[in-house]
């Protein structure tokens, strides 16, 4: 059964050192969670980027809560360079897994499908591949020739975060056509979501939501969160703050500009996690 929580209670569900699966800014972004694990102060998170982090990545490793990135990329898009993730990397102070959009997406149909690893080409030879430990380079046993597959390994994250538009009461969430966002669930232990409402519907008895709906029985538990995802984009409720995210990019190049822009972003963050 699917649990109904406040932002602050549902964040308490993830430990320090949880592995953790976020989607991209584009595919609608828990950024609430992620403002309200920064207060709580966990460490040692694995953040697995599906497949690319922004603006949400890069506060959390900023503020100390990361120990390992896999993505294919962090970026602040049209803002620039994601400021305290290029400053991570090269002070090595977090872990990076360096990986490809493909190969995050097959190893979460891995985990997905309950197998240990999904073959994939197109990244044989590749200075990413060579650098993944976890991966191997076997011999095609469907090709006539052996030419080589790459088997990726399975990724089963502890917990898949992300927000939606809305919930019904049963705890069915609204997901539209962002199919990742189911296969991240099946892949994950658990499926936390913010949203902007919980409405009474049910959303699985009608033929024109029930294709764009998460199952109830994927999600652990849902915390009700105004603007959960800004300053990201909300598909048809709201676009992304440019404005707000470009101002992150300029302070954010500096510790101490970081710290405090997040100050003043977190004061809202604070007062609704304590109710």
């Amino acid at each position: 059964m699917t649990n109904f929580d406040n932002i602050g209670a549902l964040s308490m569900r993830v430990p320090d050192g949880a592995f953790i699966a976020l989607p991209a800014e584009y595919s609608w972004v828990s950024a609430s969670f992620a403002r309200a694990l920064i207060v709580r102060g966990v460490r040692d998170l694995h953040v697995l980027c599906v497949p690319i982090g922004g603006i949400t990545v890069d506060m959390l490793i900023g503020a100390g809560c990361v120990n390992t990135i896999e993505a294919a990329a962090v970026s602040l898009g049209e803002a620039g360079l994601a400021p305290r993730f290029t400053d991570a990397v090269q002070s090595g102070s977090i872990r990076i897994k360096d990986s490809t959009c493909p190969a995050i997406h097959a190893g979460l149909q891995a985990a997905e499908k309950g197998v240990p690893f999904m073959p994939l080409g197109g990244l044989i030879g590749s200075d990413i591949e060579a650098n993944r430990e976890d991966w191997r380079v076997v011999p095609d046993p469907m090709d006539a020739g052996n030419g080589p597959i790459a088997l990726v390994s399975a990724l089963k994250p502890d917990f898949t975060i992300f927000h939606s538009p809305k919930a019904d009461r049963h705890g069915n969430v609204w997901i539209g056509k962002r199919r990742e966002l189911v296969v991240m669930a099946h892949a994950a232990k658990e499926t936390l979501v913010t949203v902007e409402e919980i409405v009474d519907e049910d959303f699985l008895a009608d033929e024109a939501t029930a294709s764009g709906t998460l199952g109830n029985l994927y999600v652990s538990a849902i915390a009700e969160v105004k603007n959960g995802a800004w300053p990201s984009v909300l598909h048809g409720v709201y676009e992304a703050d440019r404005e707000e995210i470009a101002t992150y990019a300029y302070e954010a190049k500096t510790a101490e500009g970081f710290q405090a822009f997040m100050d003043r972003a977190l004061t809202h963050t604070r007062l609704v996690a304590a109710e």
